[in-house]
């Protein structure tokens, strides 16, 4: 049941942070201030030299509240490190059965990237519990309540394009969750990462005000 509980925590905290770091200890950092901030879900992508080094400390010193995944894996072999390291869920900007096959022998969730409804049944068909609605910028929130159309039963999380501006209207759409991820980061600079906190704050905040409505 491993596989539903991490799924089960990430739709409860709803905000995924998206981490692109230029080496490990920024990712770490990035990481760290974006869950004090109140975001839970960190994914670490392996377009950060050093990802895998990254999602295991995190692992070892962060936060047991800490929900460490692994993101822009694109393929079966990076899947299995990042499981390794101790990443409890593995997101790709595409979708690949390998990936799948591999995730499921561990009982790890694989949120893969798609785009159309082609590709969202083909990872459904996988096994896939929740599909990456990516780029989200270019299809938009009403896409999701599209898809749920013929669809219901499926569960969409946007990476890209989620802003504080639009994230009533992803939620109020039907996003399973959301990914952030250079709005986080805008303002880091010098070295000080508190702005990544500031950011993460705001967008609890306003993800707060939208489900009192």
């Amino acid at each position: 049941m491993q596989k539903y509980e991490v799924l089960n925590e990430m739709h409860k905290g709803y905000l995924v942070a998206v981490i692109r770091g230029k080496n490990k200890e920024d990712a770490v950092e990035i990481s760290k201030q974006a869950f004090q901030g109140g975001i839970r879900s960190l994914e670490v992508t392996f377009s950060t030299p050093g990802a895998e080094d990254a999602i295991a400390e995190l692992v070892r010193t962060g936060d047991s509240q800490m929900i460490v995944g692994a993101g822009t894996v694109l393929d079966a072999e990076t899947a299995r490190i990042a499981i390794m390291k101790g990443a409890r869920y593995i997101v790709s900007p595409h979708f690949d059965g390998a990936i799948a096959t591999m995730c499921n022998r561990y009982a790890t969730p694989y949120l893969p990237g798609c785009g159309s409804v082609t590709e969202i049944m083909n990872a459904l068909s996988y096994g896939v519990d929740v599909v990456k609605l990516f780029p989200g910028s270019l299809l938009g929130p009403g896409y999701i309540k599209d898809v749920k159309g013929p669809i219901p039963h499926v569960e969409l999380m946007p990476s890209g394009g989620v802003s504080l501006d639009n994230l009533d209207k992803w939620v109020k759409n039907g996003a399973f969750a959301v990914g952030i991820g250079s709005a986080l980061t805008k303002g880091v600079a010098g070295g000080d990462y508190s702005s990544v906190q500031t950011v993460a704050r705001s967008f609890m905040d306003k993800l707060a005000s939208i489900k009192a409505e």
